[in-house]
């Protein structure tokens, strides 16, 4: 399926944005428009607590989060993402839907390609994932999360708790991806990354000018936001006010060349 999202706003309609959509799907993804915009994000309930935080609000008011109610489309990719480089995870990402991503449906540009289905996932063999760069571990749990995956879409009809406890029913998920996936799946305002190596670091720095940082220390430190973590991560995050990363690097390889 392909959508294709027009600005169509000027000075007499104010912001107005359209979707078009090819291929199978594409009814529920046009019905689907309006949370894949942030339209059902509640902004009015969030407040500062801090100066940094308040800052970052005022520029940045038109931050919103993003429902796209599909988890698999976000799991997998959150699985990729674990205990790696982002440019290592980027790079077996692009090798595996080059290969095994389909031709979208409609005007697309060249190369584009949508994410393989479940049963495309579930064909892949242990070399290709090799040659992209995925180790067994995550290999496995994508292929494992793919034989339940109609149990884990249920997760974007549930609440947050239920939504985190059903998606760690599978091994290899554990509190960090199914977070990572439930922001964009859901669009949850709650659902704080644990285990990351690099966010308590930087929260902690931008509320407390300290070095270093734990997960308990951040979660004490956004305490007055509970509820609404997620979203007072973002914005600290896009405050600016953050560390330089010269030390606590996820290890860079390619285990393909091994």
């Amino acid at each position: 399926m392909t959508l294709r999202i027009t600005d169509r706003s000027d000075t007499v309609a104010g912001r107005l944005l359209t979707g078009t959509a090819w291929g199978t799907g594409a009814d529920w993804a046009l019905k689907q428009l309006p949370a894949l915009l942030g339209a059902d994000d509640e902004l009015d309930v969030f407040r500062p607590r801090h100066r940094v935080v308040a800052a970052a609000h005022r520029k940045h008011r038109g931050l919103r989060l993003a429902r796209t109610g599909l988890v698999m489309e976000s799991l997998v990719p959150s699985v990729l993402e674990q205990r790696i480089t982002t440019g290592s995870a980027h790079y077996a990402w692009r090798q595996l839907l080059n290969r095994y991503g389909e031709q979208p449906p409609g005007p697309v540009p060249e190369g584009m390609r949508t994410p393989p289905s479940t049963a495309t996932w579930r064909m892949v063999p242990s070399w290709e994932w090799h040659r992209a760069g995925v180790d067994r571990s995550r290999a496995a749990a994508i292929l494992r999360a793919c034989s339940y995956a109609p149990r884990l879409e249920e997760a974007a009809a549930m609440e947050l708790p239920e939504a985190m406890a059903r998606l760690q029913l599978i091994p290899g998920i554990g509190p960090w991806t199914a977070a990572e996936t439930l922001q964009r799946a859901l669009g949850a305002p709650d659902a704080l990354t644990l285990g990351d190596l690099h966010l308590p670091i930087q929260i902690g720095y931008a509320l407390t000018g300290a070095r270093g940082g734990t997960d308990e220390q951040m979660l004490q430190l956004l305490e007055p936001y509970a509820g609404q973590r997620h979203r007072a991560a973002r914005l600290i995050l896009l405050s600016g006010r953050l560390p330089n990363r010269r030390a606590h690097r996820a290890p860079h390889s390619r285990i393909a060349h091994l």
